[in-house]
């Protein structure tokens, strides 16, 4: 049997954080505490478009993008792996998070509109390329041009 002990999750300011230190120290003797420090996510950063994986903020030429769950993680997940191509049922799998037969229409819908929010021309799109009979890539030479 595997006993999970509680998680506890805390963004701090500086001064919280010298605060929480204290109080870490006077109760470390009588309870297991061990602190870990989550690496910050990068800035995804092109021609244009900012990727602010820490805040899942997205900018266009420095103005916030409105972006819907499945929008950002295709985005993040396609402009994570630049001019990889993945199929439409990889990103399914990827940001839904489940298997499908019939995924083809849902990721069309989703690259559509991510176009229309992030592209200059969404009729030319610079960021999000079609791979004909394979799928998308984020295409980092053109980005932004």
């Amino acid at each position: 049997m595997v006993a999970y002990g509680k998680i506890l999750v805390l963004t701090l300011n500086e001064q919280e954080e010298k605060v929480t230190n204290k109080i870490i120290s006077a109760i470390a003797d009588y309870i297991q505490i061990e602190p870990m420090q989550a690496a910050p996510a990068p800035v995804l950063s092109f021609p244009g478009l900012e990727i602010r994986q820490h805040q899942r903020r997205v900018l266009r030429d420095g103005k916030d993008v409105s972006l819907t769950r499945l929008e950002y993680n295709t985005l993040a997940l396609l402009a994570s792996n630049p001019d990889i191509v993945l199929t439409r049922t990889q990103i399914f799998e990827a940001v839904w998070n489940m298997d499908s037969d019939s995924c083809h229409s849902s990721v069309v819908n989703v690259i559509c509109n991510l176009r229309k929010k992030i592209e200059p021309d969404s009729k030319n799109p610079v960021y999000i390329k079609t791979v004909l009979g394979v799928g998308y890539k984020f295409d980092v030479k053109n980005a932004g041009e």
